[in-house]
């Protein structure tokens, strides 16, 4: 029987209130187009850079405000959910959980370096907004080298603000006169006096530049979590505090998402302003849309479901079907942790996977298993770079797929929380974070489908792990003398409660 659509009064405030924050931030994106618009053509002289800065002054505030929670986000979510792991029930279960989530995030991100390569949506940026920017003059081997230098850095509190960066030293000509590598040079390079040899040749440096560290703030937020889910009982004090960290840090973003339509109409209309051609950056814009949701569908609908079927050796349609629901609520909700009873529903009664793998799986998962904020932000990076008309190295390429990756680690399960570590991606190619103005207006958008991604990917990790490890199931309910185990794993339901929204 078909449900009728009511439009009394009462319904359509429901229904606005369901939906009040993409209304709002649809609204902040129009309404900065609107104004930017207005000022644009409100008089002929051209806009200057101060005036400009004047416009989207409240959107600057509201960035500052996302740069302030990286660190305590980021930390304190990594710490509290690999701190929560009780690998007491089986190493081998928490061990094929962990797995399927890397593998399943750095596919991701894969996938989406592929298609933004590929398909190159930020083309004819001669014409669209203006340049900021160039890559760092430096070797690829230099870049690779200093991600790992990044990721055991020497002072944990000069990492929150300062990064290691290989510099290579330009020489004066004045200085090589006299220089005793000479012939060499001029033998291997046919190099000529009176310019300057080879960048092979010229003098290594490194200097610190002010800019968050976050591979050495993940590399030790996973460490401790490691040594705090060791020690059991004696960690528990410290990691009931980065769970409260957590989730105060997660209520604070949430403020911040709801306040984001006021400082996301000023930030639009100071680009719009700012922007040279308005109808080359929409094409782009557009490009950029169908560039992300390809590599949603594709990681979704085609690589997970063939991830489930060659370990499991069972066809996944059913599977999938019956796990409806929780899609549709995380693309109604555009929260992962919000969505999490229905997904527990509908695992537990549809599926038959066991409790003791779902509330496992599922709460560690919704915290760091984010396939869709993976891509979708290794997409905008280098979307991003190319408007800019800033051509990325390899080394630079692999850069930002790791920070995507520990970004979408980090990432809240909240509603458009990606736009908090979206500022540590794009530092990676050394651009400013105004730069999330460009693709803000499909933001909340994309933020739905996303999110729908990640929770198909933690349903069916939870079908994975669950059928690799039955015989460690049935291992341990014999041990328990016929009793079914429940999880003794207390912090992890404290998450499951901690995260409902």
């Amino acid at each position: 029987m078909s449900r009728k659509f009511s439009c009394s009064p009462k319904a359509i405030k429901e229904l606005i209130h369901a939906n009040l924050l993409p209304i709002l931030t649809v609204s902040g994106v129009t309404g900065g187009a609107v104004l930017g618009l207005i000022l644009r053509y409100s008089r002929e002289e051209h806009w200057t850079k101060r005036e400009v800065m004047y416009v989207g002054y409240i959107g600057e505030l509201f960035l500052r405000a996302l740069k302030a929670l990286i660190i305590p986000l980021i930390v304190s979510s990594l710490v509290s959910a690999i701190g929560s792991l009780d690998l007491s029930l089986s190493k081998k279960i928490g061990l094929r959980a962990i797995a399927y989530y890397m593998t399943t995030t750095v596919l991701a991100v894969i996938l989406g370096i592929i298609l933004v390569v590929s398909i190159h949506p930020g083309k004819g940026s001669d014409e669209g907004i203006k340049k900021a920017g160039e890559a760092r003059d430096v070797y690829t081997p230099d870049l690779l080298m200093d991600l790992l230098r990044n990721l055991f850095p020497p002072n944990l509190i000069q990492a929150c603000f300062e990064t290691h960066k290989t510099i290579i030293i330009q020489p004066k000509l004045k200085d090589l006169e006299n220089d005793t590598r000479k012939e060499e040079w001029i033998r291997k390079y046919n190099w000529t006096e009176g310019t300057l040899p080879p960048k092979a040749e010229w003098e290594l440096g490194t200097e610190h530049t002010r800019a968050l560290n976050i591979m050495g703030l993940v590399s030790f937020a996973t460490l401790l979590g490691l040594a705090l889910s060791t020690l059991g009982a004696k960690g528990k004090p410290l990691l009931d505090f980065f769970h409260s960290l957590s989730d105060a840090s997660m209520v604070i973003t949430s403020w911040l998402i709801w306040i984001s339509p006021v400082g996301i109409l000023f930030l639009v209309a100071s680009m719009i302003i700012e922007m040279e051609d308005f109808s080359v950056m929409l094409g782009q814009l557009g490009l950029y849309f169908g560039t992300v949701i390809l590599g949603i569908f594709i990681h979704g609908f085609l690589i997970l479901p063939a991830i489930y079927t060659i370990f499991t050796r069972k066809l996944p349609f059913r599977f999938l079907a019956n796990m409806s629901q929780a899609y549709i609520t995380a693309f109604a909700t555009a929260s992962s942790s919000g969505t999490m009873p229905v997904t527990f529903q509908c695992l537990e009664e549809k599926n038959k996977i066991d409790p003791r793998v779902t509330r496992f799986v599922i709460p560690i998962g919704a915290t760091i298993n984010m396939d869709g904020t993976a891509l979708y932000e290794a997409v905008a990076a280098i979307f991003i770079a190319q408007v800019r008309g800033i051509a990325l190295t390899i080394g630079q390429v692999v850069a930002i797929s790791i920070t995507a990756t520990a970004a979408a680690i980090g990432a809240a399960g909240i509603p458009q929380a990606g736009l908090v570590t979206m500022v540590m991606v794009l530092d990676v190619v050394g651009l400013p974070a105004e730069d999330m103005t460009l693709i803000i207006a499909v933001d909340w958008l994309l933020d739905r489908f996303r999110t729908m991604i990640n929770v198909l990917g933690d349903s069916i990790g939870a079908g994975l792990v669950y059928e690799l490890s039955k015989k460690e199931l049935e291992q341990m309910s014999i041990n328990a003398n016929g009793d079914v185990e429940r999880p003794s794993n207390e912090i992890a339901m404290d998450a499951v409660e901690s995260s409902k929204m």
